[in-house]
């Protein structure tokens, strides 16, 4: 094969060590946003995860602070075969994420909090004291819900 290879047709490619890492399998931000529905007694949560290394959103799921949501989110994730799980300290990731593709710690999470910061400066119903807010759970996910179609995915629903 050497000999009648010629130079032009090789490609060489040259990767730093965190493409690598990307490549040997999928790493992934967990986290989850709070917001309200008429008032701060109805709390609703966004759980979402995001690709670690291009902060892609994956997948997101609506609901309480519960571990029934988040296995909503991790069935979702499922699909994506990912190898690595960065989260903050919330229980749900401990009790259902195996702890050899677990990591806990704000070091490798900050994408997804930036996303959190875009996401309320963009959406004012996830704005803590502002006079826009939900009245429905059903109206506040469709809100937010097609936001993220439409900026994260590029498509409406």
């Amino acid at each position: 094969m050497l000999q009648v290879l010629h130079p032009e047709h090789v490609e060489v490619e040259i990767c730093r060590s965190e493409e690598l890492d990307h490549r040997r399998g999928l790493t992934s931000e967990l986290d989850e946003m709070w917001s309200d529905v008429r008032s701060k007694a109805n709390p609703r949560w966004l759980w979402h995860a995001i690709d670690h290394h291009s902060g892609q959103v994956l997948a997101y799921v609506f609901g309480r602070r519960q571990d029934t949501v988040f296995l909503q989110l991790q069935a979702l994730l499922e699909p994506f075969g990912i190898t690595r799980y960065y989260t903050d300290g919330w229980g749900a990731y401990e009790r259902h994420i195996d702890a050899d593709k677990h990591q806990v710690g704000k070091d490798n999470t900050q994408k997804i909090e930036s996303k959190h910061i875009n996401l309320r400066t963009r959406i004012k119903r996830l704005v803590r004291r502002t006079i826009c807010f939900s009245k429905t759970d059903h109206m506040h996910d469709l809100v937010i819900g097609l936001f993220i179609n439409r900026y994260e995915f590029g498509r409406a629903l």
